[in-house]
């Protein structure tokens, strides 16, 4: 495993060009656990491929930290960015548990492992990956395993305005989730509902719809 060394939230798509990147063996108790890199996720999928792994990984976490930094369910992908790009060569799924407390990761973790076992033998469609959004509940409450889309919800962020010690002004961003669409299959209102959502992603960010639309207008010289 290569992760970064601390909570890299809203940085999915940063990668560092500026300073050195560094990765620090981990181990507890004589049990190699991987490497913690003081980069951003982009970071560590890049020199893990590129520098730290012997051989091709069976999988990865996209590139990226809901759907698109805390916009959706999920904390997995940002409002301001694109969905991250699968690796070419690795499947890829990126995983949040929905909560921002207490959390409790025991069934989350217990899915991940089924989900990647699964993806490793049955492989995704090109240039998809996978969000996964896991409810924060007991596994007996678990409803099921929902395929979902993207949903509408979205965290409504404030600004909250505070002084320092030395009497400068400095903002802290903080947030309200607001489940906005209850459709049905929408990946908010499903994993409100108890389920495991699994929404395909691609990153294709092609307004199709809209070709049509800008080929009538007149911006030729």
């Amino acid at each position: 495993m290569v992760a970064p060394d601390a909570e890299r939230s809203a940085v999915g798509h940063a990668i560092t060009l500026l300073l050195p990147l560094r990765a620090k063996e981990v181990v507890r108790r004589n049990v190699r656990f991987g490497y913690a890199v003081n980069g951003m996720p982009a970071d560590c999928v890049k020199i893990a491929v590129k520098a730290i792994l012997h051989g091709r990984p069976t999988w990865s976490s996209p590139v990226s930290t809901s759907v698109r930094t805390r916009a959706r369910t999920s904390s997995t992908r940002a409002p301001s960015a694109p969905p991250p790009r699968p690796h070419p060569r690795h499947p890829s799924i990126a995983v949040s548990l929905a909560t921002f407390t207490h959390p409790d990761f025991t069934y989350a973790a217990k899915f991940t492992r089924k989900l990647a076992l699964t993806v490793i033998a049955k492989g995704l469609p090109e240039k998809t990956l996978l969000n996964v959004n896991v409810p924060n509940i007991p596994e007996e409450k678990i409803k099921g395993v929902a395929i979902t889309r993207q949903g509408d919800s979205r965290v409504e962020e404030r600004f909250e305005k505070r002084t320092d010690p030395r009497n400068q002004t400095y903002y802290w961003l903080d947030g309200t989730f607001k489940l906005q669409e209850m459709t049905e299959h929408a990946d908010a209102a499903m994993v409100s509902d108890g389920y495991v959502s699994i929404t395909p992603v691609q990153y294709d960010l092609t307004a199709y719809p809209a070709i049509d639309t800008l080929e009538h207008w007149n911006l030729q010289p």
